[in-house]
């Protein structure tokens, strides 16, 4: 899909108390390993465990407080309207806290998944990830690498594109779910963000 803007930034647009309270609160919740694709639980074994960190080597806890909701819905909205996706919306998942130390990171990936979900009991099902969005909750100086890069189209192919302005604390970076995206290895010190997935019916 051809966009003129693959992605939003608000730089600092989140006060620096809000992202110290949401790190504090997130490192009591006993973060667990990041998961990728179908896997659904951390493998027990060592074979697996290396290859998923391969891809994904990270620790990550949900949260679901309506003030973290109340908070970043707003820009979520203003993303949507700014940067002429309009996409049609209906509501986010649970945030993801995530933090990434040394040698930690991930690969290559886009957030939407092949298929809508398919739970008819839950409020998500027939839905589809369509704006994603990433809070820096520290500030770039607190660490080295953990870059975050999005791979886009352009008239030779590809480009890679380093968000620099991400890496202040409180910053948004918002963008639709389908944009492939890494986050580089953490060479010192450590990364928090936040992120949440928003979700509406497949494009039609």
């Amino acid at each position: 899909m051809n966009l003129e803007n693959y992605f939003m930034v608000y730089e600092k647009a989140i006060p620096k108390k809000f992202c110290e309270e949401l790190i504090r609160y997130g490192d009591t919740l006993n973060p667990d390993i990041g998961l990728v694709g179908d896997i659904k639980k951390v493998p027990d074994n060592e074979k697996d465990l290396k290859q998923l960190t391969k891809t994904r080597n990270s620790y990550i806890s949900w949260l679901s407080e309506p003030w973290i909701w109340k908070t970043l819905k707003p820009f979520i909205n203003l993303a949507n309207e700014q940067s002429g996706w309009n996409y049609d919306l209906s509501h986010a998942e649970p945030a993801q806290f995530t933090r990434y130390s040394k040698t930690q990171h991930y690969d290559w990936h886009m957030d939407q998944h092949p298929k809508p979900y398919d739970n008819p009991r839950d409020a998500s099902h027939g839905m589809t990830r369509k704006i994603s969005l990433t809070l820096s909750l520290n500030d770039g100086g607190e660490y080295e690498g953990g870059e975050l890069e999005f791979r886009l189209p352009d008239s030779k192919g590809e480009k890679v594109i380093n968000n620099n302005k991400s890496r202040l604390q409180g910053t948004l970076t918002i963008f639709p779910s389908f944009v492939f995206h890494r986050v580089s290895p953490v060479k010192k010190g450590t990364r928090y963000s936040l992120v949440v997935w928003n979700l509406g019916f497949p494009f039609k």
